[in-house]
């Protein structure tokens, strides 16, 4: 049975309105983001090891799993949906997926249909992307140096990802820049990837490094905390405080003299937990209430279990009533291994 059939004989249960889901701080979790695979065609050093083990097709869900999962959530008050990877564009059937999710915002139900990506397949993709409804995409990229890229995504090619981010304006896509700050290799780059991105007329966020996975790499070494950033960028620009939010952890500057927003997202040198309104399902039907936790729930086997939504929403219930506070994020000497784990991939970015 393909997506669309599916959609049709479970529209009345699964998009049937249904209480809002709080989590035990009086958080509205209105946030979902997705990962539909592991897989990626990049190697960041960040991110990934160069000799990543990715999971068996037979663990990740189908798409129209991904669509039932999905939908169960925007069923309980998620308005926007945030499609992740690995790299989401390189699932085989991904626009299938993108295509069917757009029914919700065609039904007012969906505020935001969006997706993080590294650019990789915009130039296959964007106009589709549009066409479907999504408005805004992340462009992961970290440096405007073709060779620094190259070091830094291991397999990426720059001009590829450039011709990508071409695309997606031309197709008349909002695109928001987002780069790691790391320490040593594109610090001295901050300013100049701020003027590029607000010349093109997009915004762009910078994050700190997350203590995910063994990468291969000190995390201390990496670390470059965005105070330093905010302060090197405000010897050179007018940074105005700007109340714009996307319903993300990021807080925002505008640069008077470009008009460009600025997004700061620091998970170590200032905790964003107390807002918090987001959860994450990976490809495999996992449920993280927080990012830098490991408590999880499973919501693959309540799903392939019944016809009815009914098992998958008491899963998805118990989840968020044991969403925790905030994360324990820290890297220092003392603490070499990561502070989770799972690598970033697996979680989505």
């Amino acid at each position: 049975m393909n997506i669309q059939n599916r959609n049709t004989d479970l529209r009345s249960e699964s998009e049937t309105a249904r209480p809002l889901l709080i989590d035990p701080f009086a958080r509205r979790i209105d946030y979902l983001r997705v990962s539909v695979t592991d897989r990626c065609d990049f190697r960041c050093v960040y991110c990934m090891s160069e000799d990543m083990a990715f999971l068996p097709k037979a663990n990740v869900l189908s798409l129209e799993e991904l669509d039932r999962l999905c939908s169960a959530f925007v069923a309980r008050g998620v308005t926007k949906l945030r499609l992740t990877g690995g790299e989401p564009l390189v699932r085989r059937g991904i626009m299938t997926l993108v295509e069917s999710l757009s029914r919700h915002l065609k039904s007012g139900a969906l505020r935001e249909l969006t997706l993080t990506t590294n650019g990789s397949q915009l130039t296959k993709y964007a106009a589709e992307l549009k066409a479907h409804g999504v408005e805004r995409i992340n462009v992961s990229l970290d440096t405007l140096d073709a060779d620094k890229f190259r070091a830094i995504t291991r397999w990426g090619d720059f001009g590829k990802v450039m011709a990508g981010i071409d695309a997606a304006q031309a197709a008349g896509l909002h695109v928001k820049i987002n780069a790691v700050a790391l320490k040593g290799v594109n610090e001295d780059e901050i300013r100049p990837m701020v003027e590029w991105a607000h010349g093109r007329g997009m915004d762009i966020t910078f994050i700190e490094v997350m203590p995910l996975g063994d990468v291969g790499e000190q995390r201390l070494d990496q670390y470059l905390p965005l105070s330093m950033v905010r302060a090197r960028l405000a010897e050179r620009l007018t940074l105005e405080d700007d109340a714009y939010r996307t319903g993300g952890p990021a807080r925002y500057v505008r640069a008077r003299e470009t008009g460009g927003l600025i997004g700061f997202i620091t998970p170590l040198t200032h905790n964003f937990c107390e807002s918090c309104n987001r959860v994450r399902i990976t490809c495999t039907g996992t449920l993280y209430m927080c990012l830098g936790q490991e408590d999880a729930a499973d919501l693959r086997a309540p799903l392939r279990a019944s016809e009815s939504d009914e098992p998958l929403y008491e899963a998805i219930e118990r989840a968020i009533a044991r969403k925790p506070k905030g994360h324990d994020f820290v890297i220092d000497r003392r603490k070499q291994r990561p502070a989770v784990q799972r690598h970033m991939s697996v979680t989505g970015g």
